[in-house]
């Protein structure tokens, strides 16, 4: 059967700049402002103001390096994306489990938002009809409710349609509303003296340095939502120029909004003796709608408690949708559970993902009502999430050939530098002050460890093997520089050796070094030993020549031992080699043979190839892979296909051999686990068959005959032993089919 493509569908990109302009605007702009103003004001006083523009600026340094890092690499999936790129595949999980806690907490905080803002609309509205509604429609015990609604109605709205930025009427209702909250506390402070508006602002610093600290670390959670632009990285036009632009237009509105605003809250938005620290201190969520209040009348507060609906509705939207991308990505990647990836079978959303949030959100919101302690949550979250990212930044401009991206930094990388450590040291304050905040993060992160160990280790390193091996710039820009072994005895096959081994070693970062041992007999003469040196470097030159014709230049060696196999073994070793690559022909002897007791001392993955002479790799185009045993060779077989596709147009037939009495369900069991390793190792490139029958060998040598390479796993032979058994020699004496055996390292 076909088991078919199992990629990612090809969206189409549809999103330009000023949808993505709106993701970011629906995330930052109104949400965090209106829940945390208060927040802030009671911790610093009227410096909440200069703490805004100190987290602006810090956003605008984090914005440097996602900018780059997502023209560099416009798939969906945001930071999870980069880390996957850049760290190992257990950083890249660890990178994305928390940015999707990010994301989640930043939700469980606007849908407070919105309970809470929703709550203070009732109760005016009760006000005016205490006969028509009911008491408990204005209690605070509505709050959660009434976010779980919102949290479900966007749900179901992200489920049925693609995009995530927030509808451009609704933004720009959104921004009108607060042009004239900021119109009307200017013209309130006009005609007063400048004694009169020092005195509102007076003491700037009513909390001291730490409560100055203290309200960057809590509010900066309110500039967050630019790097959703990111996450939705794979469905923006022309990324390159759109994903910056967005970025950083989404910011300078938030901050245009932001700065003044504060400002006229804290000089015209309260009585005159009063400050408002005490005032934010009594009412911190509703301390915006009040101060509107005061310069405004009741249509100032009316205009507060609309925006805040407004503002918080549409970040939930665009974080519940940048969650549920990050989910998708990881899901896609198995480093979460693979159903998470399932998408909507017409409209191609993550339906499961977005589901998946939703359920954590709700759950969160549920146990912790309180939007203070979701704000800090978000912050802190958000702050290392951020420091990760500014480490990947420099981590990834250095390791290119040329800085990714379009953007050019000035001064890399000591502005990455900077902000990296600008948000670590908030992070940690922030984690210091509010320990809740460090303790909920610490539960997601142990929970997570749990997860990726227990479940997903396994199958994720598989997949990431194969996407490493089908793009070497993955191993550039991830440091890292495989040395595959290729020991050389016949020339004669030297040619196919070689181009096993340049596929095995990823191109410009990877390296093959091939080794010719001079084999000296325990008693020789003198004469013996020239010869056999010269004999060496002949092989040696001779292989050398064919590797140049063939276009690969790798490194070359030639050492002089009493045993090749103890030599291949320390040169092995020595070399800190990835891979080891053995040609062997001689199948027919079985039991302790010197090459079974090589593999456990190498200590790296070992390929041995049998293949008849003149053969070629670009012959290979029909590749067999039966499967069977416990999968200890997933991770290497990954690598060699996906090594394989990179170096030709190949397609795989997945084979498994099932006795003839073996029942439906037990068929049924192999194929879909034959689809998962397609879909993992062999995506839209293979075939899966299961086969009953009562003689594997004769099974797999007939389907041998059909192909051009087999590729077959070492058995177990013993506890933590591999060789070569009864199986693979057999097979090899009935097909003349090249054959690859391989042995997984450990």
């Amino acid at each position: 059967m076909d088991c078919g493509s199992t990629t990612q569908r090809s969206k189409e990109r549809s999103i330009g700049f000023w949808g993505a302009t709106s993701i970011g605007v629906g995330a930052i702009v109104g949400g965090g402002i209106l829940a945390l103003a208060g927040v802030a004001f009671a911790a610093t006083g009227p410096s909440a103001i200069l703490a805004f523009a100190l987290n602006g600026l810090l956003a605008c340094l984090t914005a440097l390096s996602f900018a780059e890092l997502a023209a560099a690499f416009p798939q969906s999936g945001g930071i999870y994306t980069f880390a996957k790129k850049v760290l190992s595949v257990e950083a890249a999980f660890a990178v994305g489990w928390v940015g999707w806690f990010a994301s989640i907490a930043a939700g469980v905080l606007y849908s407070l938002g919105f309970g809470y803002f929703s709550v203070l609309a009732l109760g005016e509205c009760r006000k005016a009809w205490p006969e028509v509604l009911p008491p408990w429609l204005a209690d605070r015990s509505m709050v959660a409710p009434l976010a779980v609604a919102a949290v479900a109605f966007y749900t179901f709205r992200l489920a049925r349609k693609a995009g995530g930025g927030a509808p451009h009427l609704e933004n720009l209702g959104k921004l009108a509303v607060f042009a004239v909250l900021i119109a009307g506390g200017l013209w309130a402070l006009v005609g007063r003296p400048a004694a009169s508006i020092g005195t509102s602002l007076a003491p700037f610093f009513s909390g001291g340095p730490l409560g100055f600290f203290q309200a960057m670390g809590f509010t900066f959670i309110a500039l967050q939502g630019f790097d959703l632009i990111a996450a939705a990285g794979g469905e923006i036009r022309d990324p390159g120029r759109t994903i910056p632009r967005a970025m950083f237009a989404s910011l300078g509105i938030a901050l245009a909004v932001y700065v003044p605003l504060l400002f006229v809250i804290a000089a015209a938005g309260i009585a005159p003796g009063e400050s408002i620290t005490a005032a934010a201190r009594r009412n911190p969520e509703g301390i915006v709608a009040v101060a509107a209040g005061h310069f405004l009348g009741p249509f100032g507060y009316w205009l507060v408690v609309v925006a805040g609906v407004l503002s918080m509705l549409s970040a939930l939207r665009a974080n519940l949708f940048a969650a549920s991308r990050v989910a998708a990505a990881m899901a896609r990647d198995r480093t979460l559970p693979y159903a998470l990836s399932v998408e909507h079978p017409a409209r191609g959303t993550p339906l499961a993902a977005v589901m998946a949030t939703a359920l954590l959100i709700v759950a969160i919101v549920l146990l912790v009502p309180n939007v203070a302690a979701a704000g800090a949550v978000s912050s802190l979250v958000f702050l290392a999430l951020f420091t990760l990212a500014h480490w990947i930044s420099i981590l990834a401009g250095r390791r290119s050939r040329s800085r990714p991206g379009l953007l050019k930094r000035p001064w890399f990388p000591a502005l990455p530098a900077g902000g990296m450590i600008a948000c670590f040291v908030l992070a940690a304050y922030q984690g210091a002050m509010v320990p809740s905040a460090g303790f909920l993060a610490s539960i997601w992160l142990g929970v997570g460890g749990i997860l990726f160990l227990g479940l997903l280790a396994k199958p994720a390193r598989v997949v990431d093997a194969s996407a490493e091996a089908q793009d070497p710039d993955v191993s550039r820009l991830r440091g890292r520089t495989p040395l595959v072994l290729a020991p050389i005895a016949n020339p004669y096959n030297a040619q196919a050796m070689i181009a096993i081994a340049n596929a095995l070693a990823p191109p410009e970062v990877g390296r093959v070094l091939l080794l010719s041992v001079a084999v000296l007999p325990k008693h020789w003469k003198a004469g013996d030993r020239v010869l056999a040196i010269r004999q060496a470097q002949m092989v040696l030159g001779d292989s050398l020549t064919a590797a140049v014709e063939a276009g690969v230049f790798p490194e070359a060696l030639a050492t002089v031992a009493a045993d090749p196999w103890l030599e291949i073994s320390r040169v092995a070793r020595e070399h800190r080699c990835e891979s080891l690559l053995v040609g062997f022909t001689d199948l027919s002897a079985q039991g302790d043979t010197p090459l079974e007791r090589l593999l456990p001392k190498v200590g790296c993955d070992v390929v041995v190839l049998r293949a008849p002479q003149g053969w070629q790799l670009s012959q290979a185009r029909q590749i067999l892979v039966p499967i069977g045993g416990r999968g200890v060779h997933d991770r290497l077989r990954a690598r060699l296909l996906g090594s394989l596709f990179r170096t030709g147009d190949r397609k795989i037939t997945l084979l498994q051999v099932l006795p003839e009495e073996a029942p439906p369900q037990a068929c049924t069991r192999a194929r879909k686990e034959l689809a998962r390793i397609a879909r993992d190792e062999a995506p839209g490139r293979s075939r899966v068959l299961v086969v009953q029958s009562r003689d594997v060998e004769e099974t797999i040598t007939s389907h041998a005959a059909e192909s051009d390479l087999v590729v077959l796993g070492l058995q177990r032979t013993g506890r933590r032993q591999k060789g070569f058994g009864h199986l693979v020699p057999n097979i090899a004496k009935k097909t003349d089919c090249p054959i690859l055996m391989i042995s997984h390292r450990g």
